[in-house]
């Protein structure tokens, strides 16, 4: 579900609803502290007076304007006005984060009695003991709620989308664009994803699985957008804690996919292709390469290459910016762009090298599924989705022959799909484990959109020169 699907009429009201949820307890609330309670109902004023009442800097109201800030400062002074309302316990603390605004109309109509100011309030002497533990569990359980619901940090393990994310880029991906995903799997432990740390354990219990529901969004996935999803092919793990990749949308819902000699069509237009697309090149020179001159020119997947008959030289994987750097050096004879033949049959490709005799150069026609999409079943309709019919569309006992679907035992003519799906490719085209492979990723699957770099390491240099300064804080397009 996202934003944009609601009718302007449906999302005024969800919004009015939402503000005078909040304005009444506010209501009731400023009574209670010798305000007049008519402020809870004014916009922007009723923040300013709850600032005011639980003593915090009147300039924060400020910061209710900016990014990313006015999430914390939200979280803040909401809980401040819990704590000057006698509920400071833990318990009332998750409650009022989870269940607001409820609970607070709860808090505001009940036996409660403003006692003052949050930040003069004397703190309840605890032990230390007690008092570590209780700031850990809080510290889990907003990490667990800002993680679930808000933004993750990820980094990245894989040359796959080299040049435009590099191995040990650290980034944050907002589950707000796509829409937050219910747990299905809500028995887990905190801050982990299909492992216990540092173990194949599994750090969830698999005995109880909930439907899975996303959560409103900011936008949907549109083509070139940088996208985290679940591995779909990771069977042995529920859909929500399988592998993370992070790959490129190439293709949304509805669309034509075609690669015509590495380059990508969509509904038989060229596609604009990344700014740093990577593809292989052999580079023909009958010297000894060493691999600084390849690192100044930001070249990391180099192997020497004996394969061409006579010519002598390296296979590398780069930008064409960087291919043409290494042609200007006077001991390069050539840098060639290095493609599959078109008649190469690549076992793995997909959907069914028996019937679709593709590779990654040379790949398709093929319909990306939308939801409402009606096929015909036969051979070569089966060939082509009956593995996204099986695994992804969440049927009870299907089974495939040649030409038949069974779905709970009885044979189906037409199939109309229930999910919509996207074709997802790395920017570095010869060295990328994408749907070229594993197939569609269905809606279900996907996690967030990468937003920017936080922070970058450089695994491949000595100590001092490890931090890529120069990609901090980049956005990520």
């Amino acid at each position: 579900m996202y934003l944009n699907d609601f009718s302007i009429t449906s999302l005024i009201t969800l919004i009015l609803v939402g503000y005078f949820l909040q304005a009444i307890a506010y209501y009731k609330l400023f009574i209670k502290s010798d305000q007049p309670g008519w402020i809870g109902f004014i916009p922007v004023y009723n923040y300013y007076k709850h600032i005011q009442i639980v003593g915090r800097p009147k300039w924060w109201i400020f910061l209710l304007f900016v990014p990313v800030a006015n999430f914390f400062v939200l979280l803040t002074i909401h809980l401040d006005l819990l704590k000057s309302f006698q509920k400071y316990t833990y318990i009332d603390q998750v409650l009022g984060v989870i269940f607001a605004p409820f609970y607070m109309i709860y808090v505001a109509f009940g036996k409660t009695t403003y006692i003052g100011k949050a930040t003069e309030i004397p703190k309840v002497h605890k032990g230390p003991f007690k008092e570590w533990f209780e700031a850990i569990i809080f510290a889990v359980f907003a990490a667990t709620i800002i993680r679930w619901a808000f933004m993750e940090a990820y980094v990245i393990p894989t040359p796959s989308m080299e040049h435009s994310l590099l191995v040990g880029d650290f980034l944050f991906v907002s589950k707000l664009e796509y829409g937050p995903r219910t747990p299905k799997t809500p028995l887990q432990l905190p801050l982990t994803h299909a492992k216990v740390w540092g173990t194949d354990l599994p750090s969830y219990f698999s005995g109880i699985e909930l439907p899975q529901f996303r959560l409103p969004s900011l936008g949907r996935v549109e083509r070139n957008d940088v996208v985290v999803f679940n591995y779909p092919p990771e069977f042995q793990n529920p859909e929500d804690l399988r592998t993370h990749y992070i790959k490129r949308c190439v293709g949304i819902s509805g669309d034509i996919i075609e690669v015509k000699s590495g380059q990508v069509y969509i509904n038989h237009t060229i596609a604009n292709n990344p700014k740093f697309l990577q593809m292989r090149y052999f580079v023909e020179t009958d010297q000894n390469v060493k691999d600084r001159i390849f690192r100044e020119n930001n070249i990391w997947e180099y192997y020497p290459s004996f394969s061409l008959g006579n010519r002598k030289g390296y296979i590398i994987n780069t930008t064409e910016n960087y291919a043409n750097q290494l042609r200007k050096l006077n001991f390069i004879k050539n840098v060639d762009p290095r493609l599959d033949n078109v008649d190469k049959i690549e076992s793995r490709i997909f959907p069914n090298p028996k019937y679709y005799p593709w590779n990654g150069d040379h790949y398709g026609p093929i319909l990306i599924p939308y939801k409402g999409m009606t096929i015909d079943i036969n051979d070569s309709t089966l060939a082509m989705y009956g593995s996204t019919i099986t695994n992804y569309e969440e049927l009870e006992k299907v089974e495939i022959t040649d030409d038949q679907l069974l779905i709970a035992g009885k044979p189906v003519m037409k199939y109309i799909f229930a999910k919509n799906y996207y074709f997802m490719m790395g920017d570095n085209r010869h060295n990328s484990l994408d749907s070229r492979y594993f197939g569609f990723v269905s809606e279900d699957f996907i996690v967030g959109e990468a937003s920017f770099i936080w922070l970058s390491l450089d695994d491949k240099v000595d100590l001092l020169d490890k931090l890529r300064w120069r990609r901090f804080f980049q956005i990520i397009n």
